[in-house]
């Protein structure tokens, strides 16, 4: 009897110290453990990836393993990406030639193709409560934002129409100025800002819950979108000018304050172009040079021989592709200027081609990002708000005055 109860009580001193150590080893995770786990605990939302363009370029089935591009759903999940944005873009040229309304519809077709034909891996993703719904199915969430506003052609009702498939952003314009806003990228300012017709459209975009996105647009129209809208902006794919000076389609620090204080986020975008001088300039080098080359010899840009001088070019004068440090870098910016709760992620893979920095190739990379943050020193609450908790905010207060 004794000894039953002293073997008895070995075993649970035993059972005790097996369970301390196992603890133990749960709190001794490598920061490369603790990255994937908090990548993978928390919302993740990136919300610029052009994988819909991609595809209208050659069907690729994204549900299985399509390594040509940076995104597929294997990659994805490793990654710990649960809310994708598509983006459906259509080329700024377009608004003369016609047929944007058309091509933005086929992109739109392409990513609920994607859900329908995988709808245990993709779910498509209208509102807050979709994105976690999708999350809580373990499915890939597949949100879009029409990257460009030229789709809607003057006509006030396809901000509704494109609302109604599932819209749920407008970049209200890309590289040439057009109906509704002057671009970044565009020397000629025909609005001076926002036209009488891009507010009217802002003013819509509230009313229906649509984000209002201000990547692209010249300096002039971020003021004037901020001044028009009832409700926080974003801008979904953009980076802080203080560390590429002169480049306006990133934001100054004084834009980057207005935001903030007008509740929204920079969702910071990976392109190297974006983030180092050195590779701003090396790209503005390269285009000059090509563009001048093919009308020389009458080629077509984007053609196979605009891809073979770029080849040649890169194999004489290696890219400076920036460094995980140097993205993190951005955050840190922001973050200084306005505090943890106005930044997040906005990539942009499969729209800035073979730019993107080291450790950041493609949508498996992000846990290689939260472990920079962590060396950093930064909280995991503080991680999780960069990740998405900070984007799914300013979706809500979108949400609630369109509700209102």
């Amino acid at each position: 009897m004794v000894r039953g109860i002293i073997f008895s009580g070995r075993v649970f001193v035993i059972s005790c110290l097996a369970f301390m150590t196992a603890c133990a080893q749960v709190g001794k995770l490598t920061q490369t453990e603790r990255a994937q786990k908090i990548a993978h605990q928390y919302l993740l939302i990136d919300t610029h990836i052009d994988v819909p363009y991609r595809l209208q370029d050659g069907w690729v089935d994204v549900s299985g393993v399509a390594p040509d591009g940076q995104f597929d759903y294997p990659r994805a999940k490793q990654g710990g990406l649960d809310l994708p944005f598509m983006s459906i873009y259509t080329p700024a040229e377009m608004e003369e030639e016609s047929g944007g309304f058309e091509l933005a519809n086929h992109l739109i077709d392409h990513v609920e193709a994607l859900a329908g034909r995988a709808p245990d891996k993709f779910m498509l993703v209208r509102t807050v409560a979709d994105a976690e719904k999708a999350r809580q199915s373990g499915r890939i969430g597949l949100a879009m934002g029409l990257e460009n506003g030229s789709p809607i052609e003057y006509k006030l009702e396809n901000v509704r129409f494109f609302a109604d498939r599932g819209i749920r952003y407008i970049t209200l314009t890309h590289s040439l100025s057009n109906q509704i806003s002057d671009s970044s990228y565009d020397e000629e300012r025909q609005w001076n800002g926002l036209s009488p017709f891009g507010k009217e459209v802002v003013a819509e975009m509230n009313r229906l819950g649509v984000m209002v996105d201000i990547s692209h647009v010249s300096d002039e129209a971020f003021w004037q979108a901020l001044e028009v809208s009832r409700v926080p902006v974003i801008a979904s794919h953009s980076s802080a000018r203080h560390f590429t000076p002169g480049f306006e389609r990133n934001m100054s620090d004084e834009m980057i304050v207005a935001l903030a204080a007008n509740g929204g986020v920079i969702q910071i975008n990976w392109g190297s172009a974006f983030l180092t001088t050195k590779a701003n300039e090396y790209s503005t080098a390269f285009r000059d040079l090509q563009k001048v080359w093919l009308e020389e010899n009458g080629f077509e840009e984007g053609g196979s021989e605009a891809k073979k001088f770029q080849q040649e070019y890169r194999e004489k004068q290696a890219y400076p592709y920036a460094s995980l440090a140097e993205v993190v870098d951005q955050f840190d910016h922001v973050i200084k200027l306005v505090g943890i709760d106005y930044v997040g992620i906005g990539s942009d893979f499969d729209g800035v081609g073979d730019s993107l920095p080291t450790g950041l190739k493609d949508v498996s990379g992000y846990p290689n990002l939260v472990a920079e943050f962590l060396h950093r020193g930064y909280a995991e609450e503080d991680i999780a708000k960069i990740l998405g908790g900070n984007l799914l905010r300013v979706w809500r207060q979108v949400e609630a005055y369109a509700q209102k």
